[in-house]
């Protein structure tokens, strides 16, 4: 990797990491008892957690970055990627289908709270496509709190060029890349 590279890829898991630390603060208040936890971690036991929503849980791209693994999503996962346009950030008509469908298995499943990540193509400086990946993360999730569900359950991030599916320099590629995905996690009781 390049010096350029690195120094993006920093830059995108610090923010990455200060958005989930204060995300993480948020839900500290909670007076709402706590489902089975593991004594050492204090996290929820996968006991505790129901099956289907434990098999829909998908981890982030941060999270997947660091395990030194590709940002895709899987494809058994419910929720299903969107995709954009070159330097846009509306919702296509096969975009707006697919969030219809994943705001139907979320209806279906409430306790599960997604974050929205937002990603772009490598054309751009980075400071425009993280601006552009917050756009088209925000604009699928006004879109599925349309379609009744709940703000809350929902987050937005952006990745901007820093998180590729692809790396290869085509359009191709670049299409694959221009995409909003979804990572979902079992909610905490009192969140």
């Amino acid at each position: 990797m390049n010096k350029k590279h690195l120094l993006k890829m920093s830059a995108a898991i610090f923010w990455g990491s200060v958005f989930l630390l204060v995300l993480g603060l948020s839900g500290c208040s909670s007076t709402t008892a706590k489902p089975e936890a593991s004594a050492a971690s204090g996290r929820a036991s996968p006991k505790a957690i129901k099956p289907e929503i434990q098999t829909a849980q998908t981890p982030g791209s941060l999270e997947q970055l660091r395990r030194g693994q590709a940002p895709v999503t899987p494809k058994d996962s419910p929720l299903k990627e969107i995709y954009f346009d070159f330097d846009k950030y509306y919702l296509r008509p096969d975009a707006r289908t697919t969030l219809k469908a994943n705001a139907e298995w979320l209806k279906k499943n409430p306790a599960v709270r997604v974050e929205i990540e937002g990603h772009c193509d490598e054309r751009g400086t980075t400071q425009y496509n993280l601006a552009l990946g917050a756009k088209r993360a925000q604009a699928a999730k006004d879109y599925l709190v349309t379609l009744g569900i709940a703000e809350g359950r929902l987050s937005t991030t952006t990745y901007g060029e820093e998180a590729p599916v692809c790396r290869e320099h085509n359009e191709e590629c670049w299409q694959r890349n221009r995409r909003d995905r979804f990572a979902s996690r079992a909610e905490k009781p009192g969140v």
